[in-house]
């Protein structure tokens, strides 16, 4: 699932506030923010030959329009728009990539929790719970199922109702000031006649500071909000929602492979732009954001809805994306249900034998995944090990101190790999416009880039060796900071990650150089 960032104030929700466009890419000591160092690291390279690097993103697909992507876009030189398989892959006219959400009805947008289609296949299974016995065969574990399916619908659904009237009162606001762009000082004008009412003119003044116009703010963090709250009321956590017809497979079939359509774009693409963007925007062209990485070719495999990606999607999603060559697939999705896990370790494992490197986003729920499940992940569930280049990443923002690992990042000293920039990332977005995102899904981006880099100047490295150049050259910090690890307390920010640091590009490229000379 692609997880909104939101923040609990009284009564309703918003997204967090954004930072400094593009300090993803900062230098800790020239800027004093905890940036990769990219303007170092491409000093460093400087005069040296580069190989193009294909990286495949996982995602909910990508504006292939967009200014600061089309030209780094990959594109199959096997493939035209003729209606045939030319390359005889399986998938006709995959120019671009492909989508595993979709077919000639349409494209899926939203879709449930993996919860909600657990609860539902337990509804049909047990459908009348009062006369079965006690120890019915899979009746425990539904009904287990089924209250945190209960407990989650009632907090959306309060959560809904919070953002609703935030924005009757917002919109009460503006209706008394009378003008479509009020200033600071209208608001401040405005007499407020309840706490929910102060605490709104509060926000509007704070957030009047970071955005250049209300509407602007309006457009992002409440009507957002409130769209983002009606799709999980509606689709999310709906389990007489049920879009899968439109793709056409057999979901049973966990064999199938050859469905979906060729529009690897689909609805719904600001997620999987925005990733992209963060990898591989066209660099030093003066539009928009620079990506990390300079000489690659994005590949779009759409397999992510906006509710919780399927098993067989993933899998199927990153066989193909080997298959077509990528040596980077970014991941920035998870969820905590995984009912066909063995066929993703399989495609896992697959990507390990062709010397794929794995960069999965860690998650955005503030859990410990040493003792919290997060899927995919790298541990195969049959006993047999575990994928050894995979990277997990959780989110860090922008200042060194307690607010150094992002407040929503899972973390977890034995499972999370590294930490990299994930608060308030400008990056691109469909129509070739750019905002702000939150989320270890902007992190993972940011270590891709960094491992498409290497791959592209180091190309003799494996993959298991670019994962171990990245984990070895971090920045470590063992200075407490804030963490929800057994409750909010303060906590040495290198025991929440493998490596204790912040990836950095340059001293990943340093580390590279210096090992490349000893071979």
């Amino acid at each position: 699932m692609k997880k909104i960032i939101l923040t609990l104030l009284p009564g309703f929700c918003l997204a967090t506030a954004s930072a400094q466009q593009g300090w993803q890419h900062k230098d800790l000591s020239a800027d004093s923010l905890f940036g990769v160092s990219t303007a170092k690291t491409y000093e460093l390279l400087k005069g040296k030959k580069s190989k193009t690097v294909l990286v495949a993103v996982i995602d909910s697909g990508i504006d292939s329009t967009h200014t600061d992507l089309k030209a780094v876009l990959w594109q199959n030189p096997r493939e035209k728009r003729n209606g045939r398989d030319d390359d005889k892959n399986g998938y006709a006219d995959d120019t671009y990539g492909w989508s595993f959400l979709g077919s000639a009805k349409g494209n899926v947008q939203y879709d449930n929790s993996e919860l909600t289609r657990l609860v539902r296949e337990g509804q049909q299974q047990f459908p009348d719970l009062n006369n079965l016995p006690a120890d019915t065969n899979g009746l425990a574990l539904y009904k287990t199922r089924r209250q945190l399916w209960q407990t989650r619908m009632v907090k959306a659904k309060q959560q809904l109702r919070g953002i609703t009237y935030a924005r009757q009162v917002i919109d009460s606001i503006l209706h008394t000031i009378g003008k479509p762009e009020p200033t600071r000082e209208d608001i401040l004008a405005i007499q407020t006649n309840t706490m929910e009412q102060s605490s709104l003119k509060s926000m509007l003044l704070a957030r009047s500071r970071e955005y250049p116009s209300i509407s602007a703010f309006l457009s992002k963090e409440i009507y957002g909000a409130l769209e983002h709250s009606k799709a999980e009321v509606n689709y999310t956590l709906n389990p007489d929602y049920d879009p899968r017809g439109i793709v056409g497979d057999n979901i049973t079939d966990l064999t199938e492979t050859r469905y979906g359509t060729a529009d690897a774009m689909g609805p719904g693409a600001s997620h999987g732009t925005h990733v992209a963007g963060i990898i591989g925007a066209v660099r030093n062209n003066g539009v928009g954001l620079d990506g990390v990485a300079d000489n690659v070719r994005i590949m779009s495999i759409r397999a992510v809805p906006d509710g919780d990606e399927r098993d067989k999607d993933v899998a199927n999603a990153i066989r193909y994306a080997v298959d077509n060559g990528a040596r980077v697939i970014n991941m920035s999705f998870g969820k905590h249900f995984s009912p066909h896990k063995p066929l993703v370790d399989e495609a896992v494992k697959y990507a390990m034998k062709k010397d794929v490197l794995l960069v999965h986003a860690a998650g955005n729920d503030a859990l410990d995944l040493d003792i919290e499940e997060n899927y995919p992940n790298r541990v195969y569930a049959d006993g047999s090990g575990q994928a050894a280049a995979w990277l997990e990443v959780g989110a860090s923002g922008p200042r060194l101190g307690e607010s150094l690992p992002a407040r929503f990042s899972n973390y977890g000293h034995h499972t999370v790999d590294v930490f990299a920039p994930g608060v308030g990332i400008w990056s691109s977005v469909p129509g070739s416009k750019y905002d702000n995102m939150d989320g270890t899904s902007m992190a993972a981006p940011v270590v891709a880039g960094i491992a498409a880099l290497i791959r592209s100047y180091y190309p003799a490295f494996s993959a298991l060796e670019v994962k171990e150049i990245i984990m070895e050259s971090v920045v470590k910090y063992n200075g407490p900071v804030l963490s929800r690890k057994n409750g909010l307390q303060k906590i040495a920010f290198s025991e929440l990650s493998i490596s204790g640091g912040v990836v950095n590009a340059a001293r990943a490229i340093e580390l590279a150089a210096a090992r490349a000379a000893k071979q």
